[in-house]
């Protein structure tokens, strides 16, 4: 098995990049994160208190002042703001769809989080995913991967979810932002799961690793 700490695996909205990571985690006995989340937790904490997502100045007064942890459960970290443990429902309502990648570019907001991630790494050995681990959070990881999907089959498992955000506004928003832009990250193997299975994507992930 992979001799170092953090698996690393990055890619646009609804590409598959979560299931994937999430069971591989589990095959290899690895802690999951979901870095989204922790954005996602940020920017449900900004809306509580009534600011503008797309006010940066604003966004990153209020952030200041979150408490955010990450505790283990289950072989996966959960996100808390101020000594409240999130929901999957409070993290994935359409208010927070449409606000956390406003919320993500913010740069203060990003290297806050990005340090909460490396951090993350005492816990053990990590898979770890979102939009700029194999780039920003560990680019010396030599295990880095890149799901990708295309825009079509993105937005169509955004619906099927009952979600109503537009994953080509997020794609722009991602990936034009100046701090930590959405890429592909240098040395990264690349997964096109348009028309994979799950277990088909992870195959080819663990197929990398051996």
């Amino acid at each position: 098995m992979p001799a170092h700490s953090v698996i690393t695996i990055d890619g646009p909205a609804a590409s598959g990049k979560s299931s994937v990571a999430r069971i591989l985690a589990q095959r290899l006995g690895y802690t999951y994160v979901n870095t989204g989340n922790m954005y996602r937790a940020m920017t449900w904490a900004v809306l509580e208190t009534g600011v503008d997502p797309a006010d940066a100045d604003a966004v990153q007064k209020a952030a200041a002042g979150v408490a955010l942890e990450s505790p283990v459960s289950e072989g996966q970290t959960q996100v808390c703001v101020n000594g409240r443990l999130l929901t999957v429902e409070d993290l994935n309502s359409d208010p927070v769809n449409r606000g956390v990648s406003l919320v993500a570019r913010v740069p203060e907001v990003r290297a806050r989080l990005v340090a909460d991630q490396r951090a993350l790494a005492a816990i053990g050995p990590l898979v770890m995913e979102g939009r700029d681990i194999g780039s920003v959070v560990f680019p010396e990881s030599p295990l880095k991967f890149y799901i990708d999907a295309s825009e079509e089959v993105r937005a169509a498992r955004r619906r099927a979810q009952g979600h109503a955000d537009q994953v080509a506004e997020r794609d722009r928003l991602d990936s034009t932002r100046k701090t930590s832009p959405l890429v592909i990250p240098e040395g990264a193997v690349v997964i096109d799961n348009s028309h994979l299975t799950l277990e088909g994507a992870v195959d080819a992930v663990m197929a990398h690793l051996k």
